[in-house]
């Protein structure tokens, strides 16, 4: 794609996962569409069902998020390869140059469920966490009760090192709500502390 970073590009057996593009507006409105209440229950942004020109404006302004010239997020659109097909998105966030630590988050297109996407796409973005980015430590959070999006590190081989009790309001009930953090560390993925 012109003018696109090979750095924000990574290819699976069956995904192409890419920074979003303008280009990518209608199908990524498609798929909010699709997938809105499971967006809707879990994910704190997802509050209204956006239109085709929110969708649009968001696309157009999105860009790595930046504090000055310090990277804190890098937003990755899981594409099925050879397709325009949004499958769902990734996240690398709240990113902490000073360890250097991260967080991963994702949602799947309703359709695109159980079959494995999200977690081989997380493998391969846990993978460019540490060896791209040079990570000590990469991190997965949710709520207690979203059980799938649990299965993902855990398949993953990450550490369920924490519950943390009535750590944040449900985004759509106001219910405190616990969190589950999953970790893996760069000497647990198989690389070199140093």
């Amino acid at each position: 794609m012109a003018g696109h970073p090979d750095f924000l590009r990574l290819e699976t057996e069956r995904l192409t996962i890419r920074f979003p593009m303008p280009e990518d507006a209608k199908e990524a409105h498609a798929a909010i569409h699709e997938s809105w209440p499971e967006l809707h229950r879990w994910m704190d942004w997802a509050k209204d069902l956006p239109t085709l020109e929110e969708c649009e404006r968001v696309a157009r302004e999105r860009q790595v998020a930046r504090a000055g010239d310090v990277i804190r997020e890098i937003p990755f659109g899981l594409f099925l390869k050879g397709t325009a097909t949004l499958v769902g998105r990734s996240d690398i966030h709240n990113i902490d140059w000073s360890v250097p630590r991260c967080e991963i988050g994702y949602w799947v297109r309703s359709r695109f469920a159980r079959q494995g996407y999200v977690t081989e796409a997380v493998a391969a973005i846990t993978t460019y966490a540490f060896d791209v980015l040079g990570a000590r430590r990469v991190e997965i959070r949710c709520d207690v009760r979203n059980a799938r999006s649990a299965g993902v590190p855990r398949r993953l081989g990450f550490v369920h090192e924490a519950t943390l009790k009535d750590d944040r309001r449900h985004p759509r009930t106001g219910e405190l709500s616990d969190t589950l953090v999953f970790a893996k560390t760069r000497a647990e993925a198989g690389g070199r502390d140093g």
